[in-house]
């Protein structure tokens, strides 16, 4: 198969945020690789579904593997998968530990380190986490110190490899959400979510989308932490 197109690897890309991504890149002629725990199998050739658990190093492999052996390049990392355990800290689980730190953290680290070996061949590549707006602006009422822990690491490994892959073509950028109407929150819950942030309601999948593809098309902005959040990150309200 030519590899002339561009090709994006696209984790957490069975529902929500990331099946939105998969759809936005292919109308960009982007060919995906995309992956989660429960993907399909994709009846449009230019799309590559990869079942595994991003946590798990060998999923990564096969994820990298993959794109190369069926696209020959990866230009775009979207590190979308992602999870959010919300308690007080001293209830937090050792379960809660481990499936924050494996999804977050080490879906990040396997995934990312693989692709850029790749980038850094072609001497070109973007890599784009989605974190959150609650590491910068914890909010009462909302315990979620495992995410601080872990997303908040995405965010400064975001900054640390923006310079470190500075002069290598590769930019690295994250995308910091407020609260999104995704699968993950009931429509009745939607009231008090909208509360939590300044402008009064909750984000679309399209924001984190439109917030995504700037990104993407913005060759000189690396080591971006682009809030898309309602407000949430300018301060208390």
């Amino acid at each position: 198969m030519s590899s002339q197109k561009k090709v994006v690897i696209i984790t957490g890309a069975s529902q929500g945020i990331g099946a939105a991504l998969v759809d936005a890149y292919r109308k960009r002629d982007y060919r995906v690789v995309a992956t989660s725990r429960s993907i399909k199998p994709s009846a449009d050739p230019d799309i590559l579904t990869i079942a595994g658990d991003i946590g798990d190093p060998q999923t990564a492999e096969r994820v990298a593997r993959g794109a190369i052996e069926q696209f020959g390049r990866i230009d775009t990392l979207v590190n979308n998968a992602g999870v959010f355990t919300a308690k007080p800290f001293v209830d937090f689980t050792q379960e809660d530990y481990d499936l924050n730190m494996s999804v977050n953290v080490a879906g990040f680290f396997h995934i990312t380190q693989r692709a850029a070996r790749e980038m850094l061949k072609r001497g070109s590549g973007h890599i784009v986490s989605i974190t959150t707006s609650i590491v910068n602006q914890p909010i009462a009422g909302v315990p979620a110190a495992l995410a601080s822990l872990t997303k908040g690491g995405l965010a400064s490994a975001t900054q640390e490899l923006a310079i470190e892959f500075a002069t290598s073509g590769i930019r690295v950028n994250a995308v910091s959400p407020g609260i999104i109407k995704t699968p993950m929150h009931p429509q009745e819950n939607h009231t008090a979510l909208s509360a939590l942030h300044p402008v009064g309601r909750m984000g679309e999948i399209h924001d984190i989308v439109d917030a995504v593809l700037y990104l993407e098309n913005a060759a000189f902005v690396t080591g971006e932490i682009l809030h898309v959040d309602g407000g949430q990150n300018a301060g208390r309200w």
